[in-house]
C-alpha cells in the first residue's frame, strides 16, 4: 500500500472522487502544511494557520497505478488557480502535493509536468514538505457519501467525481 497527501481545494471533493476508484482503500480528509498543531476546521478556514485542506489517499499500486492517482488529482481540480478552487478562496484551498520521501517527490514532479501538457496556462501546484497530517473532524470524513444531496456536493463535488470517472473508467469501482 502507498499513501499520497494531496490538496486541491475542498477536501470533500477529492475524497469523493478518490473513493470511486478501485484499489483505494482509505481516504482521510485533514490538514497539513501549516504551523499550528492540531488545528480545527474553523481555524484552518481563517487561512491564518497556513494549513491546506488535504486528503491522505491510501491505495494498492498493483490495482491502481500511482500515476492514475496523481493524474486523477490533476483532473479533478484546476491546478492553475492560485490559492483557490472556484468560490473557495484562500491558502487553505491551494493546489499542493506533500511527498513523504524523495521517490514520491519525483512521482509528483512528473505528474505536475504531465498536467502542464493538458492545461493551458501555468500550473501553480506546489510541492511542499510533508509535515504533520492532522485528520479533520469526523463529520468531514466521507462527507459526500453521507451528504449526497447537500448543495455544495451537488454543485461542486459531483462534476469533479464525474470527470474522474469518465477519464479513468477502467479504474472506477463497480
Amino acid at each position: 500500500m502507498q499513501t499520497f497527501v494531496l490538496a486541491g481545494g475542498c477536501f470533500w471533493c477529492l475524497d469523493a472522487a478518490y473513493r470511486s476508484l478501485r484499489g483505494v482503500s482509505s481516504v482521510v480528509s485533514g490538514y497539513t502544511g501549516g504551523r499550528r498543531p492540531h488545528p480545527t476546521y474553523e481555524q484552518v478556514c481563517t487561512g491564518a494557520t497556513g494549513h491546506a485542506e488535504a486528503v491522505a489517499v491510501t491505495f494498492d499500486p498493483d490495482v491502481v497505478p500511482a500515476d492514475v492517482i496523481l493524474d486523477a488529482f490533476f483532473t479533478m481540480h484546476d491546478p492553475r488557480q492560485l490559492n483557490r478552487q472556484g468560490n473557495d478562496i484562500g491558502t487553505q484551498y491551494r493546489s499542493a502535493m506533500f511527498p513523504a520521501d524523495d521517490a514520491q517527490r519525483e512521482l509528483f514532479e512528473a505528474a505536475r509536468d504531465r498536467a502542464s501538457e493538458w492545461w493551458d496556462g501555468g500550473i501553480v501546484t506546489t510541492i511542499e514538505p510533508l509535515g504533520e497530517f492532522y485528520p479533520a473532524e469526523d463529520y468531514h470524513q466521507d462527507f459526500f457519501a453521507k451528504n449526497p444531496t447537500q448543495g455544495y456536493c451537488l454543485a461542486v463535488a459531483v462534476p469533479k467525481v464525474n470527470k474522474v470517472r469518465a477519464r479513468f473508467a477502467e479504474y472506477v469501482e463497480a
